[in-house]
């Protein structure tokens, strides 16, 4: 797809008016609630829906379809990306009320870095063919190392702190405690970093290595780096009225982990083959929409699947014996059992 200077202009402006606007709006610290993180994940997927069409008839169904398969895909990422998320946040102790401003920061750190890493990856692909072999061939590995990290239930671990964060934290003074969303304070001639500034560079740090996973697997959808910026855009601007939306849903949600592990595989395959076809070998390609489809079938299935199964393990933690026996049941309004009655 052909995108002018001034098409690129207009985007980034937009976004960024986009970004400000729900910034301001939620500018002021307060907890979240899951009416307001419901409300704001459908419009940012309204606005995602809309940016898709607009694409369709612009510039076909080729581009379109390519968007929201690099879209869906980097949204379930970005889902999974939210298990490490929730363990940041307990592991700093995050107040409730300044959880939404530290993913704020996170999300346009990521972004920020998201388009360091487009740009490098569309040099490569520019000038080095063969770097779809590299790509396919750790999509592969990063599928292999998903389902063998999902049966260790990494997921039920604690988040463990990067060399980075350890020397940070060890060589720079700090508060100790909360001063607001401030991120550095000076009190008594000393400049110090506050545990805002510790959670928000640790969730820049992990999303530097989910990015290593995400860039390699939208560019097996799609090399139009303009599609692969404006799908990581609105997959990770959302992002963070999705964690208090579905926060209390990611433990249920047990065969995530498998399902992105076959997208990611499959995602791989696709970029061998695309690699084999570029050097002459007479193989097949896998189009968009087979793609689109695998991608979502597999996500709906897995989400499926989870949710039955996390319902049938609730059912049987239910200790047996728990229901009121018959005739007790107002004992607890001050009322005397019929068969206490009887007896007195």
């Amino acid at each position: 797809m052909d995108v002018s200077l001034t098409a690129w202009t207009l985007t980034v402006v937009g976004l960024c008016v986009l970004i400000a606007a729900d910034f301001f709006i939620g500018r002021k610290p307060h907890d979240v609630s899951v009416r307001e993180a419901g409300v704001w994940t459908a419009v940012w997927i309204v606005l995602a829906v809309l940016f898709g069409t607009g694409l369709y008839f612009a510039g076909g169904g080729a581009p379109a379809g390519e968007f929201f398969a690099g879209y869906i895909t980097e949204k379930s990422l970005s889902v999974d990306n939210l298990f490490v998320f929730v363990l940041i946040m307990a592991k700093f102790a995050v107040p409730t009320r300044y959880q939404q401003r530290v993913l704020m920061i996170g999300v346009l750190i990521a972004l920020v870095m998201r388009a360091v890493f487009i740009a490098a990856g569309a040099a490569l692909i520019a000038n080095f063919s063969w770097i779809f072999y590299v790509f396919g061939a750790f999509l592969i590995y990063t599928a292999w190392k998903l389902i063998h990290d999902a049966r260790k239930e990494e997921h039920d671990e604690e988040y463990e702190e990067s060399r980075l964060l350890k020397a940070i934290e060890a060589r720079v003074p700090s508060t100790g405690a909360w001063r607001g969303t401030r991120m550095f304070v000076r009190e008594n001639g000393k400049r110090l970093m506050t545990p805002m500034f510790v959670v928000v560079l640790a969730l820049g740090t992990t999303d530097l290595l989910f990015a290593l996973d995400s860039i390699p697997a939208i560019f097996g959808l799609t090399d139009d780096p303009y599609i692969v910026f404006t799908a990581n855009a609105f997959a990770l601007m959302g992002l963070r009225q999705l964690y208090f939306l579905i926060g209390g849903l990611l433990k249920k949600l047990i065969h995530l982990s498998y399902g992105l592990s076959v997208i990611l595989g499959f995602i791989g395959v696709k970029l061998v083959l695309h690699a084999l076809h570029e050097s002459g070998v007479h193989v097949p390609e896998i189009s968009t929409p087979v793609s689109l489809g695998v991608i979502c079938g597999v996500l709906v299935v897995t989400t499926v699947t989870s949710l039955y199964v996390s319902s049938r393990e609730a059912r049987r933690e239910i200790p047996e014996g728990t229901a009121p026996v018959k005739g007790t049941e107002k004992a607890s309004d001050g009322e005397t059992p019929a068969k206490d009655r009887a007896n007195g």
